[in-house]
């Protein structure tokens, strides 16, 4: 599916449109997967409903991940813009067409992680858990710092 945009880009969950280099290279310098090796975007966006925002001339400028069984839940990631095209409302949009997009409807729980936009979030219903208590991680901080294998 393709959607254009009244500013002039369009999204699509087209994979084969999708840059890896460039997701990679914003990725890689992310404070949530900081040094992800190019290998692991690449798969991470063959396994899920990947999102990407795209100028009319098809430059890659943005990304959302929805991960999902396509059942009962779904959790969004790896939500990003390239700074030179900030401000023109492209997560919104790419959020919107994600959260519409047909293998991602009648879910029960949707889930991110975010540091600074809760804002973009709480416009798509999301809050913090109602249950806290309930919820449990394990992170492991430094796997792509580590040696392969390690």
């Amino acid at each position: 599916m393709t959607e254009n945009l009244p500013s002039g880009y369009l999204v699509s969950d087209e994979q084969e449109r999708v840059d890896v280099r460039v997701v990679h290279g914003y990725l890689s310098r992310s404070y949530w997967a900081k040094g992800i090796p190019i290998d692991l975007v690449e798969r991470s966006i063959r396994n899920c409903v990947a999102v990407g925002c795209y100028t009319a001339a098809g430059e890659q400028v943005g990304l959302v991940r929805f991960i999902s069984d396509y059942a009962t839940f779904c959790y969004v990631a790896d939500v990003f813009v390239l700074e030179k095209h900030r401000g023109r409302g492209l997560s919104k949009a790419m959020m919107a067409f994600g959260m519409r997009h047909p293998r991602l409807q009648g879910l029960r729980r949707w889930q991110l992680v975010t540091l600074d936009a809760h804002g973009l979030y709480a416009g798509f219903g999301f809050a913090a858990p109602s249950y806290p208590e309930r919820h449990m991680e394990k992170v492991v901080h430094d796997i792509y710092e580590r040696p392969a294998g390690g």
